[in-house]
């Protein structure tokens, strides 16, 4: 069976997915599921097979996912931000069945979703009439869990976000989907009642996990208008959680109407970056429900997370969550294994298992994990230096730089000295109407890290150079600028 077919049994017409013109329930998202699913079997898109999809987050992006999903049909959803070459070499790597975009492209073998979707006998899957199905208990149905068949089918392949080098291309199975939303409902709770905004790209693990979040336990997702601020989508939805990266909450809490709508949330999920300290005090101080973690794509999402909403500034990422292992090797480096760990990467239309001879994922992130379970990341393990002989952790002063008030982001990256070997330099963007000089972030970087560790120059950011189709800041770029001859 299904999962999508799971959810309608359990859940029958309780809301699934909330749109601004419409909502959708469990039953009716099967049965449009299941119709658009028919038009990929009439194209002679078979199980097994690699659909590649370049939206943004739409409502027909969300059921073609579905459909997808319920055909057991692989699904790549991409960057639709990549530039037009990027995104050209990328499909040459997937050698997709098929590609659907929601917008006009030069490159070849490419449908519009518009194109998919357009009326036939079934009518445009998401607007014509769906049938309303009553939701029977009474029939039996096996758990998924126990259809090993289902377990192992690969379900998603996901990229990277390429914060250093090429972005990979990470399969997943259903498994990794389906105990990576057990372990996080368990820690999270989301269900029959509850309504999670897709404030995350869907090209993105931290999006798509979303989805078997929702079918697994009842609760409904809510999808705004692609050109719809993040605030006007709380004010349009009964949302009870959220997930954003500090970029969105900062802005979230600049206005006072989505600062009292987070108050009544249950969860606030603040994940991918290194926040400023003013942020979190901000946050905790207007008792918003903020919880923090730790994850990956080659996880399947989260891998650690708060416990319950946190109370101040802490460093950690909280407890490691259930179905995933983590271990700390003799270097430093987490290693992690579990139901949740992908399968590998795909490179010229074959699968690359990433794990050591003991079954570990070498992350590539530096930091310790106590007896209880707590995670604590320190930073990139390539993005380490030497300067003067002890190795340095950008990302240790980057922390420490966005807890001087006034500083809202920082990037630091080495550059070379004839003493040291490396020394680090900081670029930073600041709060204007609370700009500190250079003399006063100087000793306060000397107090918080020593002088070894505190930057020997500081470069005034006001807009970041981004990784291609990303809002990740692009360290390379500025290594470049302080080292001409890196390459």
């Amino acid at each position: 069976m299904d999962i999508i077919a799971r959810a309608a049994q359990l859940f029958g017409n309780a809301p699934a997915l909330r749109m601004a013109d419409r909502t959708l329930s469990f039953n009716e998202c099967n049965t449009v599921a299941k119709g658009i699913g028919s038009r990929f079997s009439n194209r002679g898109i078979r199980s097994g097979e690699i659909v590649a999809i370049v939206s943004p987050n739409t409502q027909e992006m969300v059921m073609l996912l579905l459909a997808l999903l319920k055909e057991g049909v692989i699904a790549a959803p991409l960057n639709y931000r990549f530039p037009e070459p990027m995104l050209s070499k990328t499909l040459e790597k997937l050698q997709p069945g098929l590609i659907i975009t929601s917008s006009t492209t030069s490159l070849p073998g490419i449908i519009n979703i518009a194109e998919l979707l357009e009326s036939d006998s079934l009518g445009t899957a998401l607007h014509a009439a769906t049938t309303t199905l009553t939701n029977n208990n009474t029939v039996a149905m096996p758990d998924i869990a126990e259809n090993m068949e289902e377990m192992n089918r690969l379900v998603t392949i996901i990229h990277t976000s390429a914060s250093s080098g090429e972005a990979k291309a990470a399969v997943h199975s259903f498994a990794n989907h389906w105990y990576s939303a057990l372990g996080s409902n368990k820690n999270i709770p989301f269900g029959a009642g509850d309504c999670w905004l897709l404030s995350l790209p869907l090209y993105h693990i931290g999006g798509y996990s979303l989805l078997f979040r929702s079918l697994i336990t009842g609760g409904s997702l809510a999808i705004g208008k692609p050109d719809e601020s993040l605030g006007q989508s709380l004010r349009n939805f009964p949302l009870t959680h959220l997930s954003v990266v500090p970029t969105q909450l900062y802005r979230l809490l600049a206005d006072k109407e989505s600062t009292a709508l987070l108050r009544t949330m249950k969860a606030v999920l603040l994940g991918g970056s290194s926040a400023p300290r003013s942020l979190i005090e901000e946050a905790v101080r207007l008792h918003i429900p903020l919880f923090l973690t730790y994850g990956s794509t080659e996880m399947s999402s989260q891998i650690a997370t708060t416990p319950a909403p946190i109370k101040g500034i802490q460093e950690n990422s909280g407890k490691l969550l259930p179905w995933r292992e983590l271990k700390v090797s003799q270097d430093g480096e987490l290693l992690v294994k579990g139901a949740c760990l992908f399968q590998g990467y795909l490179r010229e239309g074959n699968i690359h298992p990433q794990t050591d001879n003991d079954g570990w994922f070498h992350t590539s992130d530096i930091g310790s994990v106590t007896d209880d379970g707590t995670v604590t990341v320190a930073g990139r393990k390539d993005n380490m230096f030497i300067s003067g002989g002890e190795n340095i952790h950008p990302e240790e002063i980057e922390k420490a730089l966005m807890m001087i008030d006034g500083v809202l982001d920082a990037l630091v990256v080495p550059v070379n000295d004839d003493e040291y070997g490396q020394r680090p330099v900081a670029f930073i963007k600041t709060i204007e109407e609370n700009k500190p000089d250079e003399i006063t972030i100087t000793q306060a970087m000397h107090s918080m890290a020593g002088k070894l560790k505190s930057p020997i120059h500081y470069y005034c950011v006001e807009e970041w150079a981004t990784l291609p189709g990303s809002q990740k800041i692009d360290r390379i770029f500025y290594k470049k600028q302080v080292n001409p001859d890196f390459s």
